[in-house]
């Protein structure tokens, strides 16, 4: 049975009764519109803990275009019966006044890595992510988090953050899903017109392919992609493009070997 909780008070004394009784959490956090790539997460959660624990929650503060907040899709009663179907125990369902009591006057910045790739084209949009993660891990207080690699420098900085503030929460990273033509699994997927969804995956094909960023980004921008960036970092190929209006992002693994 799938329980909805959604006042942090409440979810506190359910974890604490947890805790006594033994019982290990795996948290999967999430913005909703649920696809295949989120279930991914939550059967990893599943196969590796006693409960787990899904939260849906649209953060404004890392928004720095409202008109884009305004068209993030919100189908909670979806999501909670996807979530239901994969037998997820808890689904934590928070109120924005009950996350930010404070308003956003307190927050989690990084001064460094936060600041290129999506932070350099989203000012202030890490500060939002990190805050809520903050919270978030705080009041889950799980043993694992799961995050997929779609959204790589999310990772890396979320994983910044548990080592900075000895957050006892360990940090799962999960592959990223594809659909059959290589396209990242996004919930902005479902926003593109029929031929811009033709023509996404050529986004990973080139990622993976191109002897260069630069090679890359002349690649995507000959195919119509506008391109926020494509840049090598510590192992990976990041790509930032927008098709028809709307922004996709991807990343593959760089053999430097070759």
């Amino acid at each position: 049975m799938t329980r909805i909780v959604e006042r942090p008070s409440e979810w506190r004394d359910e974890r604490r009764a947890q805790i006594r009784a033994g019982l290990t959490l795996g948290f999967v956090p999430t913005m909703g519109a649920l696809h295949e790539g989120h279930l991914s997460l939550v059967r990893r959660s599943r196969a590796e803990n006693d409960r787990t624990l899904v939260s849906i929650f649209v953060n404004p503060t890392q928004f720095e275009d409202t008109s884009d907040l305004a068209r993030y899709p919100r189908t909670v009663q979806e999501d909670v019966a996807m979530l239901r179907a994969e037998g997820v125990e808890f689904v934590l369902v928070p109120h924005e006044r009950d996350l930010y009591p404070d308003g956003f006057r307190y927050r989690a910045t990084e001064v460094q890595d936060a600041r290129v790739l999506e932070g350099a084209c989203r000012p202030g949009h890490f500060d939002g992510v990190l805050t809520v993660v903050l919270k978030l891990l705080q009041l889950a207080a799980a043993e694992r988090a799961y995050f997929g690699e779609k959204d790589w420098q999310q990772l890396t900085l979320v994983q910044g953050l548990v080592d900075a503030f000895f957050l006892p929460t360990v940090i799962v990273a999960c592959p990223t899903v594809r659909e059959p033509d290589g396209l990242a699994l996004s919930s902005r997927n479902q926003r593109l017109s029929p031929s811009d969804r033709l023509k996404a995956p050529q986004l990973y094909r080139v990622l993976s392919t191109a002897p260069s960023p630069d090679v890359a980004a002349g690649t995507l921008r000959e195919a119509g992609f506008v391109v926020d960036y494509v840049e090598d970092r510590e192992g990976r190929r990041l790509g930032a493009v927008r098709l028809g209006g709307i922004r996709l992002i991807d990343n593959v693994a760089r053999d430097d070997r070759r």
